[in-house]
């Protein structure tokens, strides 16, 4: 309750530390090594008007941390700039590695977004498609998320993606490809993937109203599903349901065999020991 309340601070533009879970801060640096200006304005985000010269920095341990103190920030955006909370929460998983990535913990920069022309804004250089390219960089992960909103409403390339319903996850996913958010080919499929591993639809469905089935009750004829408990690996599970490692991360989609708890996974029901 109290991660609750602090993030919907957040979520309310007060752009200071109200977050009371886990946190670093750090003095805001000032020096021309740390950091430069443009010299154009960016009419569509001012991400440090108002907030105190400082970095916090928002610690969390695992993608179900990160999404249970983020949702509510995605929610919030969703009811005012029409973002699918599902879609903000997959690409900034994704893109900062659950808030874990080098560049989300130099930056708090959750979504990938380069200064690009007009940017007035604090940044850092780091190496991406290019060596040494500009990102923007923020005090606090909620002007990341704000930014984001930003960013995508005010821009026309984007425009067709509000057109979409706002549960329509998967048109959003490719759409925003479409549209040049990302240079990789299977950045729509990485973001559906994510949404439909963690259920991040229901917070979509929480938004609108509707009523929501979790995918995980849903798995088709000849699979069960399995939810991840602490301690558990790929191996142990496969072994436990007479399945080859390489079998399970094909059925379920995994390019690694990096799991984590909460996480659930496809397994078929017929061979359960």
């Amino acid at each position: 309750m109290k991660r609750f309340f602090g993030i919907t601070c957040l979520a309310m533009l007060v752009l200071t530390s109200c977050i009371s879970k886990k946190k670093t801060t750090y003095a805001s640096s000032s020096g021309k090594d740390a950091r430069s200006k443009s010299k154009a304005r960016d009419k569509s985000a001012e991400p440090n008007e108002g907030a105190a010269d400082t970095f916090v920095f928002v610690s969390v341990s695992s993608p179900e941390e990160y999404i249970q103190t983020f949702a509510p920030v995605a929610q919030s955006e969703m009811r005012t700039y029409g973002i699918p909370a599902s879609i903000k929460l997959a690409q900034g998983l994704l893109e900062s590695g659950f808030g874990k990535g080098e560049l989300a913990q130099k930056t708090n920069n959750h979504f990938g977004i380069k200064c690009h022309v007009g940017w007035e804004g604090d940044y850092e250089r780091h190496d991406d498609d290019e060596r040494d390219e500009c990102f923007r960089r923020y005090n606090h992960p909620m002007h990341s998320y704000r930014d984001h909103s930003m960013f995508l409403t005010t821009r026309s390339r984007y425009a067709s993606l509000f057109e979409l319903q706002q549960d329509n996850y998967k048109g959003w996913a490719r759409g925003l490809k479409k549209a040049g958010y990302a240079t990789d080919r299977h950045y729509p499929q990485k973001l559906i993937e994510l949404i439909e591993r963690y259920d991040l639809h229901q917070y979509d469905a929480q938004v609108l109203g509707k009523r929501y089935t979790a995918r995980s009750s849903s798995i088709q004829d000849g699979y069960s599903a399995y939810r991840i408990q602490k301690g558990d690996t790929l191996y142990a599970i496969s072994r436990r349901h007479r399945v080859s490692v390489e079998e399970l991360m094909r059925i379920n989609g995994l390019k690694t065999n990096e799991i984590s708890v909460g996480q659930v996974l496809k397994v078929p029901s017929d061979k359960v020991k």
